[in-house]
């Protein structure tokens, strides 16, 4: 099979991300704009018959002082990642980015290698000798993914020195997702453990109610999302970021971002955003006040949202990152305790990889990376 890789429309880009069952809020073109900071590029994939095969969105963002980029495809390209011959389709992209003054390209491949269910986390979370995920056998383990992962070393692609540890990539090595497809909704719920069950009954009785925002509401969801940081000490990200993002997403598709509340007594106590791409949804930020912690708002939200997913058609309901700690001293360890009372299931991606286009701005870049 001969692939020829050109430069493609936003539209063409899109309609192929809607062919397809599912793609990463990532790789559609419109997160070109939420990336303002970066240029941007989209790319297909043709095959013999001029059809477009694959697509990826590429962000360049340009080293300080010299007209060099680092080239990103977070959590693509959108390709046939199981192909035999994928240097056939890696190799063009290569060349074409290396023309466009690249020096170094990073990109994560949405290939699954391995999933373990809640039933093998919570006793791994039991067992004191158990401090990782990967401590812990997989329910299930993908052999084709070790295949892609072989394949990429051949081609001269590196992972990073942890080996994905955490949150050592850009985009998360391990997120956290509850499968929906083929499950009843009572089959769903019944997955969550007694904790879950018990907090979302607990909210109902005391009358917490979950609507939907619109753009008019992200100030509101900005103010929840500012003690959020200051309790949890991150840097937020400005309400114009949130605004950009709302706007742009849903230029392209008008379900693709959704903002939601939990409120009680009309005071909004928690807030979430979710993102739609095909049959993947995404919980991707989240939000809550001091306060009203009692009436558990948050798990109220969770299950609303989870619902609407699953009335849209979604095959997964994905709760994002995780760290891959199960060690209770971790200040991560609480991310992975809240999500796997979803009765979900974490999930281990292959990682990002670079290839380093030169090879001295690349080793620049990672002393610069690793000192700030």
């Amino acid at each position: 099979m001969s692939l020829t890789l050109r430069t493609i429309s936003r539209e063409q880009h899109l309609a192929f991300i809607q062919s397809q069952p599912a793609a990463s809020h990532c790789q559609v073109p419109a997160w070109a704009d939420v990336k303002t900071e970066w240029r941007s590029e989209n790319l297909g994939w043709f095959d013999k018959s001029g059809e477009l095969v694959g697509a990826g969105l590429v962000l360049y963002r340009q080293l300080p002082k010299i007209k060099r980029y680092l080239a990103y495809l977070p959590e693509g390209p959108v390709i046939n990642w199981y192909a035999p011959n994928l240097d056939e389709w890696l190799q063009p992209m290569l060349a074409h980015l290396k023309q466009q003054g690249a020096f170094s390209v990073k990109m994560g491949p949405p290939v699954v290698i391995r999933r373990w269910d809640s039933t093998a986390i919570k006793a791994g979370i039991q067992d004191p000798d158990v401090k990782r995920l990967k401590d812990v056998e997989a329910t299930h383990i993908e052999p084709r993914a070790f295949e892609v992962a072989d394949r990429l070393r051949k081609m001269g692609w590196q992972q990073g020195e942890d080996g994905g540890a955490g949150f050592g990539d850009v985009q998360p090595r391990y997120v956290f997702q509850v499968p929906l497809a083929n499950r009843s909704l009572d089959d769903v719920l019944k997955g969550f453990n007694q904790l879950w069950r018990r907090n979302i009954k607990k909210a109902e009785k005391a009358g917490v109610e979950v609507v939907q925002g619109g753009y008019e509401d992200l100030a509101e969801w900005q103010r929840l999302y500012e003690i959020t940081a200051v309790r949890d000490h991150f840097r937020p990200r400005p309400l114009s970021y949130f605004q950009r993002m709302w706007t742009v997403l849903n230029n392209e598709d008008p379900n693709r971002m959704r903002l939601y509340f939990a409120r009680h007594n009309g005071v909004n106590l928690s807030a979430a955003t979710m993102l739609v791409v095909g049959g993947h949804v995404w919980y991707s930020y989240g939000a809550s006040d001091n306060i009203g912690r009692e009436v558990r708002p948050s798990n109220a939200m969770q299950w609303r949202m989870l619902r609407d997913a699953y009335a849209m058609g979604a095959t997964v309901y994905d709760l994002r990152g995780i760290s891959d700690s199960l060690d209770e001293t971790d200040h991560l360890f609480g991310l992975i305790q809240f999500k796997v009372g979803t009765g979900g299931e974490a999930v281990e991606y292959v990682g990002e990889w670079d290839f380093p286009l030169n090879k001295l701005l690349h080793k620049a870049l990672d002393i610069y990376m690793s000192r700030r």
